[in-house]
């Protein structure tokens, strides 16, 4: 009886592999999703008017038409060399934009999650260099630690490195040769959930006086990096909150697809179009499919353990009373060598 149920072991390995690749398929349909809906323009109103000074106290509704063309997700790449490509416009004339091939050319690159220009508001006298500038917006759902800082790579580094190339891909593309008065501020922004704490950080370049003082020509808020903190749990309803529980609403899966429709409408005057509707369905699908399968994960797995302990229990039962590893391996599926490995460890 034993020695059948040690080769069901395979059998749960085999069904946990499976859910782990069906959980990765549809954690990266919900990342794709989740980046859909931060791109909506109305949402991204909402986070320009908390996160730059120029947009601050504006209505979003307002802020909407300040944000140029349709923003790009998931294309552009942000590796060196590859962020702009050479085009050519209407006139035939050649120019310089965002490299927004086909994302599954150089599948695997990385890439950013949304990037877009937005037009300044015009003010007297305001020099035409900063009538534009650059967003970048990262959705990191998964937990920070786990997903960067266990492998030795701090969030904060990444963006600084995305950040910076907002800024040097600039080169051809938005100023040419060494015409550096023409680079244009850019903004990083990161979103990531699942946090112990809501927060937000404005994180840039300053300036420390070490001996005398001097005004030195140039710019000091060309580079600038937000993050984001955002809880599972939707915030109360407080001002200081109002972007959080926005961000949250979209993206929490711990509200129904009616509730976050509810909070969307009424609070923040965010039309609920056939297109946003249909994303927040898919992503609460995806969910709960997420859910589900990390549940069936952690029940394979358990099996595959309790399996793999019958069968160690086997082997040693067998080796005791005088069978050979050959003849062991053979009757508990296991390759001799393994045996060999459990018989020491005993």
């Amino acid at each position: 009886m034993e020695m059948h149920n040690a080769g069901g072991g395979m059998s749960n390995l085999n069904t946990e592999i499976k859910n782990a690749i069906a959980a990765a398929d549809e954690k990266t349909q919900y990342d794709t999703y989740a980046k859909r809906l931060l791109a909506q323009k109305s949402v991204l109103a909402n986070i320009l008017v908390k996160t730059v000074a120029e947009f601050k106290d504006m209505n979003p509704s307002e802020v909407v038409n300040y944000i140029e063309g349709e923003p790009e997700i998931g294309i552009v790449p942000v590796e060196p060399g590859l962020t702009n490509a050479e085009k050519t416009d209407d006139s035939g004339q050649r120019i310089i934009g965002f490299n927004t091939e086909n994302a599954e050319i150089n599948e695997g690159m990385i890439r950013f999650d949304i990037v877009f220009y937005v037009r300044i508001p015009s003010k007297d006298n305001e020099e035409k260099r900063l009538t534009k500038i650059i967003v970048n917006i990262e959705c990191q759902k998964d937990e920070i630690l786990e997903t960067y800082q266990w492998k030795g790579n701090s969030i904060l580094n990444r963006a600084i490195f995305y950040a910076s190339r907002l800024i040097s891909s600039q080169k051809e593309r938005d100023f040419v040769n060494s015409n550096y008065d023409d680079i244009k501020q850019v903004f990083s922004i990161w979103v990531c959930m699942n946090m112990e704490n809501n927060s937000m950080e404005h994180i840039h370049l300053t300036k420390d006086r070490i001996l005398e003082s001097y005004e030195w020509k140039g710019n000091l808020d060309l580079l600038n990096i937000v993050m984001i903190g955002i809880t599972n749990e939707l915030p109360e309803k407080d001002e200081k909150y109002e972007l959080h529980r926005l961000i949250c609403a979209l993206l929490s899966n711990e509200l129904s697809e009616n509730q976050k429709f509810d909070i969307l409408e009424k609070e923040y005057n965010i039309p609920v179009n056939t297109e946003l509707r249909e994303d927040v369905s898919v992503m609460c699908n995806l969910s709960l499919g997420i859910e589900e399968r990390a549940e069936a994960r952690g029940k394979a797995r358990g099996e595959a353990i309790g399996e793999n302990k019958k069968s160690e229990k086997v082997v040693i039962n067998m080796y005791k009373k005088g069978y050979a590893t050959e003849q062991i391996a053979d009757i508990v599926e296991l390759s001799e060598e393994e045996v060999k490995n459990i018989i020491e460890e005993k």
